[in-house]
């Protein structure tokens, strides 16, 4: 009992932790990359100033200034923003390891999709979370991220490709975290490995009377637009796990292509709202075929279920059997799992009443989708979620 009762409080601090880390550091971010695009020249500005900016907020009016390289002299007291970025990942890398390694058999594997044991799937997980980013990293800096659009395409399409392996290896839950974990980690590396170094470089060249290098500026600025495209996409994956019919449903991920896709392009009507050019008011039609897209993708049900090949309509005694024997033992007022304490989210599946008012919900996660049982571990049969999804179908 206090194992489960420790692993759920882990969970819960972990995930609060990464929350208002990731708000931390998603707010500067997308302050900082509006800011410098409404940043507007003048000649009486002090030489080496790119440009200012005028703000009101909070009852107050701010003139804010940004030099091109650095000024010529450091100032006193420097802000250094890193600490937010590097929060998120080292508490959704130990988010990650609670719920995803430690848990692997119910959130990272599914056996109807690949029999992987808990440590196969944890090392798959982790080694693909690195060599992601190496690859990454090894194609910045060979010059290939200065051509901004084929390297954006290229990024694209590595990603899809990276998903479309994850949905053929973990489960749809898994993949989707993965695929999540692997563009965050990106992020982080890109301000732990150059952005802040960068900064550092500039900042001891001031202090030693030498002019910065220019250059360090300018990729620094390459990889916060990387971030800054790439955000959008990752918040989606991060909140997926709440959605199964979104990472439970046989085409996730084309889904997933749809959602790397959308997240850049809503960026790009803000980026150019904030540089004061014309809003370009197309995007929010394309953002729209995207998510009627995902709709009619998400209700296309789960891998190998086709409710045509029943032999008899089913009644409810059908899935009364079905649930008792492949979702009770989690859900009910005294579990017999191991491991598990109480219900999953206090919903018991234990009696026929209990079925008939969670209906809905059943055919969600484990019709619809096959969110549910979590791998799969009771292994329920396509044929049992056919019959699950025509009994609903025929209740309505």
């Amino acid at each position: 009992m206090w194992g489960s009762i420790i692993s759920e409080w882990a969970s819960l601090l972990l995930r609060w932790l990464h929350v208002v880390a990731a708000i931390a550091w998603i707010g500067s971010s997308f302050y900082f990359i509006a800011l410098d695009l409404s940043l507007r020249p003048d000649s009486k500005l002090p030489e080496g100033v790119q440009g200012e900016a005028w703000q009101v907020h909070g009852g107050g009016f701010y003139r804010i200034t940004k030099y091109l390289v650095a000024p010529a002299q450091m100032p006193d007291e420097l802000t250094w923003f890193k600490w937010e970025a590097y929060t998120t990942w080292l508490s959704g890398f130990a988010l990650m390891v609670v719920v995803y390694y430690l848990e692997a058999d119910l959130f990272l594997v599914d056996k109807s999709i690949l029999d992987l044991t808990p440590f196969e799937a944890g090392l798959f997980s982790l080694s693909s979370l690195a060599l992601a980013w190496l690859l990454y990293e090894g194609a910045c800096r060979t010059g290939l991220a200065q051509r901004e659009l084929p390297f954006a395409i290229g990024g694209y399409l590595f990603l899809v490709a990276l998903t479309y392996a994850f949905t053929h290896v973990l489960s749809g839950r898994g993949a989707f975290n993965q695929i999540g974990a692997i563009i965050g980690t990106i992020m982080v590396a890109n301000v732990f490995t150059l952005i802040i170094p960068n900064q550092k470089k500039i900042a001891a060249a001031l202090i030693a009377g030498q002019a910065p290098d220019p250059k360090l500026g300018k990729t620094s600025k390459e990889r916060s637009v990387h971030n800054n495209y790439l955000t959008l996409p990752v918040v989606v994956l991060m909140i997926s796990n709440h959605y199964p019919l979104l990472y439970a449903t046989r085409f996730n991920w084309i889904i997933v292509a749809i959602i790397l896709a959308l997240g850049p392009v809503i960026r790009h009507f803000f980026n150019e709202r904030h540089a004061g050019r014309k809003s370009p008011w197309w995007v929010w039609g394309v953002a729209a075929v995207g998510v009627i897209a995902i709709l009619f993708l998400s209700a296309a049900g789960p891998r190998e279920v086709k409710t045509s090949a029943l032999s008899a309509q089913p009644t409810l005694a059908n899935v009364e059997e079905i649930v008792m024997s492949r979702c009770s033992m989690c859900h009910a007022a005294e579990p017999v799992w191991a491991g598990i304490v109480t219900a999953p989210k206090g919903i018991l599946l234990d009696a026929p009443e209990h079925i008939h008012r969670n209906i809905r919900l059943i055919g969600r996660v484990a019709a619809w989708s096959n969110a549910m049982p979590p791998g799969n571990i009771t292994e329920m049969t396509s044929e049992e979620r056919a019959i699950l999804a025509a009994y609903i179908e025929q209740a309505r």
